[in-house]
């Protein structure tokens, strides 16, 4: 699940553009299985947030040791800070979405899917979600 979710698909299903119909415009549900991304929860926006913030921090910080490490003891100071703060910059917009469909791979695996609850129709991608009991 998670291996599709970094590419952006859906965890449960691996449609494509899961969740997102741009690159910061999100859907609901997926268009392909209909599976909602918040679930009923509403400490999901900060578990997302949280993998957003490990997604850039990680790379950032692996960047800084291996760079530190090479260039031991003369440490080439600011181009170090400019690449990394130019990374820094960049990175949070370039895993925003991966942070969320990570998030939800995360989520499927700690609380498992109800199927009543956590789906809507998947063809009404034009009105508000409707629950499949309610359709």
């Amino acid at each position: 699940m998670l291996g599709r979710a970094v590419r952006r698909r859906c965890p449960w299903c691996g449609g494509r553009g899961a969740f997102f119909t741009g690159w910061f415009a999100k859907q609901p549900h997926c268009a392909t299985c209909g599976l909602t991304w918040r679930r009923d929860d509403v400490g999901f926006e900060l578990g997302a947030a949280t993998a957003a913030v490990i997604l850039t921090m990680v790379p950032l910080i692996g960047a800084l040791a291996v760079v530190g490490a090479v260039t031991w003891p003369d440490l080439a100071v600011i181009p170090m800070l400019v690449i990394l703060g130019a990374a820094a910059c960049v990175l949070p917009v370039v895993m925003y979405p991966i942070s969320y469909t990570a998030w939800q791979a995360v989520d499927i695996a700690m609380r498992p899917v109800d199927l009543d609850r956590d789906f809507v129709d998947p063809r009404r991608l034009d009105g508000p979600p409707v629950r499949q009991d309610d359709a």
